[in-house]
């Protein structure tokens, strides 16, 4: 089988790295040559011409938004007029409903296969080949490329009909979201009210208070740590995904709307470059602390 890949990023090169564990001819593409001489020296091609996949059975894309896809797939020599009958193209992005559904009816129309594959988790579980993957699209189709998918990852999910990927990834980034923002408006309240931080952050991580978002960003908070997440400002379009949705349904979503007004509130304040802990920086300025953690570190206690 020839497999075709293209976006090397944070999460797209450990993706790939996984996907020679089937044991196909890899071909991989990105906009730099950052790390085309790993997939080299594994005997794989890399190239900058994302053209040379048109020749691919199946063709993974990890990129980071709408724009990029689109760009890729449809847009002024995109791939999809090259691609036909029988090839199969799998999103593992994360990109709207909208806009997964327009792709999905332009390559029905030349014959090709998509499926909309999202996923979930850290940098860690995709180079440990445990993500979660979402997926949306025919079930003939899935179960095509599900030997693949368990080269990335652990759980693989059917979830219905195109778009079906896409829409649970969202609910699951609109719940993490709020939960980021929560942490960000209700930790340096313990710090105003006197609270000794490393405290606070033991109890709510071993407590009914925890959460996944928790657990990642109350460690790297109290550190001051804000690059090991994703950026503010990329993630910020899953709140307009939600905030569209909502309204296009009529659905009320209240906390969302006051977590989307958190976020808001930190990138206009110059905070997108930081990932979503760095929220907290916003209401630490409002109430004149800091949730840092009072314990000296190794560096400045003197310990090697």
């Amino acid at each position: 089988m020839n497999i075709g890949f293209v976006g090397l990023g944070q999460m797209g090169r450990p993706i790939a790295l996984n996907l020679l564990k089937s044991g196909g001819a890899l071909t991989v593409t990105g906009r730099t040559p950052k790390s085309f001489a790993e997939f080299e020296e594994r005997g794989v091609r890399a190239t900058t011409d994302p053209s040379v996949l048109s020749q691919s059975d199946v063709i993974f894309l990890c990129l980071p938004d709408d724009n990029a896809v689109e760009a890729l797939l449809v847009g002024k020599d995109g791939l999809s007029a090259n691609l036909g009958e029988g090839q199969i193209v799998v999103d593992l992005s994360t990109i709207t409903y909208k806009t997964t559904i327009a792709i999905n009816e332009l390559l029905k129309s030349r014959g090709v296969l998509f499926l909309d594959a999202p996923i979930s988790g850290m940098k860690a579980r995709a180079i440990d080949g445990t993500l979660t993957i979402m997926c949306g699209g025919e079930r003939s189709t899935f179960e095509r490329v599900k030997s693949l998918l368990d080269c990335i990852g652990n759980k693989n999910l059917y979830m219905g009909a195109s778009g079906s990927g896409q829409l649970t990834k969202l609910i699951n980034q609109l719940l993490f979201d709020i939960n980021a923002a929560a942490i960000a408006e209700i930790l340096p309240m313990s710090a105003k009210m006197g609270l000794d931080p490393d405290l606070v952050g033991e109890v709510v991580n071993s407590g009914t208070g925890r959460s996944y978002a928790s657990e990642f960003f109350i460690p790297r908070v109290l550190k001051g740590s804000f690059s090991d997440g994703y950026l503010m400002r990329k993630a910020y379009k899953d709140l307009v995904s939600g905030a569209e949705l909502g309204a296009r349904h009529c659905i009320p979503m209240p906390v969302l709307a006051a977590a989307t007004a958190t976020y808001q509130m930190a990138l206009l304040r110059g905070h997108g470059g930081k990932d979503k802990g760095g929220m907290i920086s916003i209401f630490e300025e409002l109430l004149g602390v800091t949730y840092r953690s009072l314990a000296p570190s190794l560096e400045t206690s003197g310990v090697a």
